[in-house]
């Protein structure tokens, strides 16, 4: 009589992650806060009017896209959804051009014409910012069907939220990936909310993890607040990929502050339990406390960080307010027929 299978949903460890040396913080640490300074800087132009459309923040999530880029090797693709500017800072897009393209400037990364949720480069390997609700999976898994005709060792990271992964595509992709062995790690960025429901209320399987289990697809779930942690489950889910054995699930169980967009009050929710999360896991303050508890910095080291990284966001800033709109006769370029 045949055993029934394993779902292979494996449970954080509970030795906790590996410790990171002095330059592994410190690389966490300044990308982590460049993310948080950005998103900041955005906000606050945004309800200044000079950014248009939605605006998606990455505020508090910032350990998950930081510790899957420390884990990755150069030519591994990223690709996520709308709340993206991190995604394409940690890929090492300039802080220029990303601000630039909120804007709508010419500088921009898709010409001043895509906005918060459409930015590429396809030489930083990011495909996207997508605004369509798990689309990037769909995409992402053809990336790694592109990896494994070509035969070139690369991995496609998929990123989506735990709203999109009640999307239909979202199977279909695991299917095919699970079908064909394609080297592709979905990253699953539980936020808890979605658009602004609660997991508890939309999914009835709340272990996000457990979502590959009818295609044998391995998942496990990951502190998405702790950098050390995401960039240890990054590597095991990466080396899985990369070696043949098909792709891998990382639940990131993460939290955003901020709503869902710019224009979410996020009420369905209480102020106590966001200042909660803040005080007790905030991602950045974590590796702050460990750089200092160490000694490998002092209080003085790191103001001189965090002033290094507002002058970056500040000239991106400024870039993007001067940095003149695209032409008219940009409407007809970049279109494909």
């Amino acid at each position: 009589m045949a055993t029934a299978k394993s779902t292979k949903s494996k449970a954080p460890q509970e030795t906790g992650p590996a410790p990171f040396n002095r330059d592994e913080e410190l690389a966490a640490y300044r990308m982590m806060l460049l993310i948080r300074r950005f998103e900041e800087k955005a906000g606050q132009m945004y309800g200044m009017g000079l950014i248009g459309g939605f605006c998606h923040l990455y505020i508090g999530q910032e350990a998950v896209v930081v510790g899957m880029q420390m884990a990755m090797e150069e030519g591994d693709q990223f690709i996520t959804g709308y709340r993206d500017h991190g995604h394409m800072l940690a890929c090492g897009m300039s802080a220029n051009g990303v601000m630039a393209e909120l804007t709508g400037r010419r500088g921009g990364y898709s010409k001043g014409k895509g906005g918060s949720m459409h930015m590429f480069s396809v030489e930083k390997q990011f495909f996207g910012g997508h605004g369509i609700v798990g689309a990037q999976v769909s995409l992402g898994t053809g990336l790694g069907f592109a990896n494994r005709y070509k035969k070139n060792g690369k991995v496609s990271l998929a990123f989506f939220g735990d709203g999109a992964a009640n999307q239909g595509q979202v199977y279909e992709s695991f299917n095919m990936a699970a079908l064909w062995k394609l080297p592709v790690v979905y990253i699953i960025e539980n936020n808890r909310y979605a658009m602004g429901t609660a997991v508890t209320r939309a999914s009835s399987q709340t272990d996000f993890s457990k979502r590959g289990a009818s295609f044998d697809i391995p998942g496990e779930q990951v502190d998405g607040m702790d950098v050390r942690a995401v960039r240890e489950a990054s590597a095991r889910a990466l080396e899985h990929a990369r070696t043949g054995q098909g792709p891998y699930i990382l639940e990131m169980q993460t939290y955003r502050y901020r709503g869902h967009s710019m224009s979410d009050p996020a009420k369905y929710r209480s102020k106590e339990e966001v200042q909660k999360m803040r005080n007790e896991h905030d991602p950045i303050e974590q590796v702050r406390n460990r750089l200092l508890a160490g000694g490998f910095v002092s209080e003085d080291d790191l103001k001189k960080i965090d002033a290094e990284v507002r002058v970056i966001v500040q000239e991106s800033a400024e870039f993007a307010q001067n940095d003149p709109e695209p032409d008219a006769s940009e409407l007809w370029t970049d279109i494909v027929r």
